[in-house]
């Protein structure tokens, strides 16, 4: 790492703190995209730095044929992780916390392989990836993760596809509360533990 990079980010693009903030708030899309990078960093940072975990690693964004954002290794197997963060604009107050969407899907459309069926959709395959960490942030303020292992997501309901193409795709928009409600939990520890057991 060269001197120059060293330096505090704010330092080498010349901006002050309060001038950084108001670029991301003028400016929705950025925003979002800087808090999904962070959900990363906070997730390996507060859930996968212990040393029961190896080879923690960040997956390679442009590798379309691997979907997740973290791969780790958990008593001599790997895993694979896909963080998602909460639409702001979803959430709502309730009686007993809060209540919110957030999207789970690709990025683009792409072809995937249904079973014996091709189909062009951004729904992410039931299996795809192991486990959902979906980043609470805007919930509270606060750096709280909901996990979820991938086969107790929501299906699509999507009615262009046949009752049998949707039970293999998961849902685009899916809910989660706070406090958590089943089938989402705090930590990651107990559904890799169920996934070694299945294995």
């Amino acid at each position: 790492m060269s001197p120059d990079e060293r330096k505090s980010i704010l330092k080498r693009w010349d901006l002050t703190e309060q001038e950084l903030t108001e670029i991301i708030q003028q400016n929705p899309s950025m925003r979002g995209l800087m808090l999904g990078y962070i959900a990363e960093y906070k997730l390996r940072k507060m859930h996968f730095s212990s040393p029961r975990y190896e080879n923690v690693h960040k997956a390679d964004d442009h590798d379309r044929s691997r979907k997740s954002d973290l791969i780790v290794t958990y008593k001599g197997k790997n895993f694979t992780v896909e963080c998602k963060s909460l639409q702001t604009n979803s959430i709502k107050t309730t009686e007993a916390g809060y209540i919110g969407k957030y999207q789970c899907d690709a990025s683009d459309r792409r072809k995937i392989k249904v079973g014996s069926k091709t189909v062009e959709t951004t729904c992410l395959l039931v299996g795809e990836f192991d486990i959902i960490a979906v980043n609470l942030f805007s919930f509270e303020e606060k750096w709280r993760f909901a996990f979820a292992l991938n086969d107790d997501l929501p299906r699509s309901t999507f009615r262009n596809y046949p009752p049998a193409i949707r039970r293999k795709l998961l849902a685009t928009l899916m809910p989660v509360s706070w406090p958590l409600q089943p089938p989402y939990i705090a930590s990651p520890v107990p559904l890799l533990e169920h996934l070694l057991n299945r294995a």
